[in-house]
Order: C-alpha cells, then sequence, then structure tokens
C-alpha cells in the first residue's frame, strides 16, 4: 500500500511540473483567439505559485528547460520575492541561475525584469545584488542602454542606490551640461530641441522625441528607417499602422524563421506571389540556420498542420498560430529525410497559406498516416470541430490496432487557461506547448515526458542535466 501511494504521489508530481513547463513553453499572457488576456494571465500566475510553493528546487531549474522569455522573466521575480524560502544547499544554484537567465535574455527585456523589481517592492540583499552584477556586466552597452531604456535605467537605480558611472547620472536625471562629452548623449541632447537630429538617434529613443516634436508619422518612418533594426522593421511591417505603399527595406537574411513566416504572412497575397522564390528561399535558410543552432535530424517525417480560420489569433498576437505552422513546415523540411505536408486546408504553396474554415484534423492526419513515416508531427491549437473529435478517434485506432511503434507527437502553440495546459487531442498521443518554430528541437525532447511513459526521477534528471548545459555557456568551468 505505502508503494502504491509512493509511485501515485510521484506520478501527480511529474504531471504537475510537464502541465507547468507546457503552459511556460507556449503562453505569455497574452489574448488568444479563443481565450481573453486576463484568463490567461490569472491561470499562468496560479501555476507559478503552485509550483513554486511545492517544488521550488525543479520551479527555478526551468530556467534551463527551454521555456519562453514571458514565463522565465515571472520565474525571476517569483524567486528573487522569496528568497527566504530557499534552501541553503541550494541557495547558489538558484542565484546562478537567476543572474545567468537574466544576462542570456533580451536586453529590452531584461531591463523590464529589473525595473519589475522596483514595483514589485522586492528589496532584499539578493535582488540587490542580481541588479548590480547585471549593469556591472554591461557597463560597455550602458551608454546605449540609458538613452534607449532611460525611464527604467533611472527608476532601477534609484531604487537600488547606484552609483552610476562616468555622464550616465547626469544624463538620466537631468543635471545636463552645456555639451556632453558621450556622443550618444549629446545626440539626445540636441534631438530634444532639434527635429533634425532626432533621425541621428535608436529608432525607438526617436520615436517618442517625434512625437514630441509633432512629425508627422508617414514622414518619421520614411527618414528613420536607416536607424532601424530588422525586429523593429519586420515588426512594424506586420502592423495595420504601416502603409502598405512605403515597406521598409527588411534583411531576410537575419530575420528568424518564425519572425519571417509571420512577416510572409502579413503581406498581400499579390506580393507573396511576386516575391514567392526570394522568400520561400530566405525561410529556407532561416530554417537551416535554426537548425544549426540547435541540430535536428529527422527520418520519414509527415506534417499535420492548421490552418484553420482559429490560427488567425488575435489582435495581440496577430496570425502566430499560423505563422508558428509555416515555420515548423519549413524547418522540418530542413531536417528531415523525406517530408510531407498536410494542411486543414489543401494549399497549393504554403507560402501563400490563409487562415480559412473549419478545423478537419482528421482527413490530413489520415493522408498523412498513409505514407507510412517514421514521426509524424501535428501542429494544432486543438480545436477540431469538423467533425469534433475526429483526429481522436483516428488516433485511437490507430494506435491501438495498426501501427503503435510510428512516432506522433502534437504541438500546440495556444495557451488553453481553462484547464491550466494545452489543449490536447488524444491521450494516445504526447500534447507539448510550443511558441516559436525555433522550439522544436527543445520540445521534442521535452516531448518524452508529456506521454506520461517516464517517472519523476527521469524528469527530475533531465531538468538537473539541461541546468549543467545552460551555465556551462556562461561559466565553461561549471560542472567540470
Amino acid at each position: 500500500m505505502a508503494s502504491t501511494w509512493t509511485e501515485r504521489q510521484q506520478q501527480v508530481e511529474r504531471e504537475d511540473l510537464v502541465m507547468f513547463i507546457n503552459a511556460c513553453l507556449s503562453c505569455t499572457g497574452q489574448r488568444e483567439f479563443y481565450d481573453e488576456a486576463w484568463g490567461q494571465k490569472l491561470s499562468l500566475d496560479f501555476l507559478h505559485d503552485y509550483i513554486l510553493g511545492n517544488y521550488r528546487l525543479l520551479y527555478a531549474r526551468t530556467l534551463a528547460a527551454g521555456i519562453n522569455h514571458f514565463n522565465q522573466g515571472q520565474i525571476i521575480l517569483k524567486l528573487l520575492a522569496t528568497g527566504k524560502q530557499t534552501r541553503p544547499e541550494y541557495r547558489q544554484e538558484e542565484g546562478t541561475l537567476i543572474a545567468a537567465t537574466l544576462n542570456a535574455l533580451p536586453t529590452q527585456r531584461a531591463w523590464k525584469i529589473l525595473e519589475q523589481i522596483r514595483k514589485r517592492r522586492i528589496n532584499n540583499r539578493r535582488a540587490r545584488a542580481i541588479t548590480r552584477d547585471y549593469i556591472a556586466q554591461h557597463q560597455k552597452r550602458l551608454d546605449f542602454d540609458a538613452v534607449k531604456y532611460r525611464s527604467k535605467v533611472r527608476a532601477i537605480a534609484t531604487h537600488n542606490h547606484l552609483t552610476l558611472p562616468g555622464e550616465v547620472g547626469p544624463f538620466l536625471f537631468r543635471d545636463w551640461p552645456q555639451q556632453f562629452e558621450t556622443p550618444l548623449f549629446e545626440k539626445f541632447r540636441k534631438a530634444y530641441y532639434s527635429q533634425e537630429a532626432i533621425y541621428a538617434l535608436p529608432f525607438t529613443v526617436a520615436e517618442g522625441l517625434a512625437a514630441k516634436h509633432q512629425i508627422p508619422r508617414d514622414r518619421f518612418l520614411a527618414r528613420i528607417e536607416a536607424q532601424m533594426t530588422q525586429a523593429e522593421k519586420v515588426r512594424m511591417q506586420q502592423s495595420t499602422e504601416c502603409d502598405r505603399k512605403s515597406k521598409l527595406t527588411v534583411d531576410l537574411k537575419r530575420t528568424p524563421v518564425t519572425k519571417l513566416a509571420l512577416y510572409c504572412l502579413s503581406l498581400p497575397i499579390k506580393d507573396r506571389k511576386a516575391r514567392h522564390p526570394e522568400l520561400t528561399q530566405a525561410l529556407q535558410q532561416s530554417a537551416q540556420a535554426a537548425l544549426r543552432q540547435a541540430p535536428l535530424r529527422l527520418g520519414k517525417v509527415a506534417a499535420v498542420l492548421d490552418c484553420s480560420y482559429s490560427s488567425s489569433g488575435s489582435n495581440e498576437k496577430r496570425r502566430r498560430p499560423l505563422g508558428v505552422a509555416l515555420a515548423v513546415h519549413y524547418l522540418l523540411q530542413a531536417a528531415s529525410d523525406q517530408y510531407q505536408a498536410f494542411w486543414t486546408l489543401p494549399i497549393p504553396n504554403p507560402l501563400l497559406v490563409q487562415p480559412r474554415g473549419q478545423t478537419d484534423l482528421a482527413t490530413p492526419l489520415l493522408d498523412a498516416l498513409a505514407t507510412h513515416p517514421d514521426v509524424v508531427v501535428i501542429l494544432s491549437d486543438g480545436w477540431e470541430n469538423d467533425p469534433p473529435n475526429g483526429a481522436a478517434e483516428v488516433l485511437r485506432v490507430f494506435r491501438r490496432r495498426i501501427d503503435p511503434s510510428v512516432s506522433i507527437l502534437h504541438c500546440n502553440p495556444v495557451f488553453n487557461a481553462d484547464d491550466f495546459s494545452v489543449r490536447s487531442l488524444s491521450s494516445a498521443v504526447p500534447t507539448v506547448g510550443l511558441r516559436d518554430a525555433e522550439d522544436l528541437p527543445t520540445v521534442l525532447g521535452f516531448a518524452q515526458f508529456a506521454d506520461g511513459k517516464s517517472s519523476l526521477g527521469d524528469l527530475e534528471q533531465y531538468l538537473k542535466v539541461r541546468v549543467q548545459q545552460f551555465l556551462s555557456k556562461f561559466d565553461p568551468t561549471h560542472g567540470s
């Protein structure tokens, strides 16, 4: 009886952690097609508090599990706010994980987290040390960050009573001299008073000053393009604000595959047709670049890709599920020896895909299984309605009576707030969250725990190894 109880307890713990990691792979607290943003945030926050309270060590180690940046930030903040609850033997590992994760995050996200420390009134010694060390390790770009994130840097410096080097302090607190010796500070000072000078500043900095000077938006965008990063150009091109007649010059070779797929989907069909060779080559090259960063090699693969109307996403995540599906298509194509794609609505060319119709996964799934693949990857939000549960029945019969050896994985880019998880198609196959196509190698490694066959010990060992690999990138001597 005692052993049965222990086994059941470990099963519950494994299921809790799998559910949490799945949520952290897919959810960012934004509105989805079927869920409002507040429900997403409420469910996700509950999950964070639950796992933190019951599995603190594994909660911290989740930072190294390949989860998205939003959830990494939430974990950092919650760990820092509850530092007294850390067991002494794990305090060093937890602190190292926090610092390494913060340094690995994009700069804007790192500064936002440090600002949230102030807003949440987290004022303990470890939080102050983490902030101080982050600034010390980024001294070379502190002048740039002080200009681009000036309100955040100023608030963080005030909260932590930091002494800032050089002219950073006078710049942030408006103790301006007649002329700054720091070139970037001087450019900002001039732009504060002169319209012409703003075009020498980074886009996000110049944007605020353009509004101050009441410069017409179209004129500002036309002249500031040279100062925009590739990510800013892609984001602006996708926005409804951007004038289609004055397209920005996006460097397709430098754009990650998921962002590139979303950029392609933001273009009118006629533009996609006209630029078909260029865009297709760019997507293929971007997929290959992603695989160089995270190698993946598969045999004969069939993909079932959802392009139903719900893949149009929401106002906050426009076309994101469809963009992930398109990016996964090119990623699997590059990673497979043999590859075929089956969309919920057949299309002559993946680049021309649009979100349309009901969700019929059963038909493309049957077509995919008929090719006798080694691996089947299903990319869908799981809301199957044409007919309801059609794919679930196909999967049940195929698993039980035809071929249980074929590896089948359901990847879901949408978090389901109602049950704190990503919506599953069938208990016969594992379901994992997937926010970006580039995370597919990580997700495939994690899928072994989503099918219910592994033990809690296996999952704990997996997270421990991921921590060692993650920290070794920042400290080559770690784990040696």
